[in-house]
């Protein structure tokens, strides 16, 4: 079994038998039904904010850590961290269409990886939203095959 397939067996029940509340059954379908379309969206969105972000952050990166070696190290760590979730968004998105387990497993590490940026940005708005998440995406794991 590889290192992610046990994290995944390992993170299971606590977001889904073990989880503060259970996502409604409606909801879970309706997610199912709409995440791929919103998915697609919101990447759309975010692909030239991620595109100006990384232009500006490669300029300001010398003056980053200047300010500190901390704040221009976990600068750098949250854009690739960030370029990473998006390409895996992207990589999802033809799984989620179809309802296929990889699209899940895709939107499941990205989802590991916005929950580690928050971390690295010390959000834990980011980190509380994160986890929301990653419960839902175990609740409605099983709808992918």
């Amino acid at each position: 079994m590889t290192q992610s397939a046990v994290l995944e067996t390992e993170l299971a029940p606590f977001f889904t038998t073990k989880a503060p509340f259970q996502f409604p059954i409606n909801f879970r379908e309706g997610f199912v039904k709409y995440w791929p379309i919103v998915s697609l969206v919101l990447l759309v969105i975010a692909l030239p904010g991620i595109l100006v972000f990384l232009g500006l952050g490669a300029a300001l990166v010398p003056v980053a850590y200047v300010g500190g070696i901390g704040t221009g190290f976990g600068y750098t760590i949250s854009m690739v961290l960030s370029l990473v979730g998006l390409v895996l968004g992207i990589l999802a998105l033809p799984g989620l269409f179809n309802r296929k387990r990889s699209g899940w497993v895709f939107s499941y590490y990205a989802q590991l990886l916005s929950i580690l940026t928050s971390v690295f940005a010390f959000s834990l708005l980011g980190i509380l939203i994160g986890l929301i998440f990653l419960m839902l995406l175990f609740q409605v794991r099983d709808y992918y095959n």
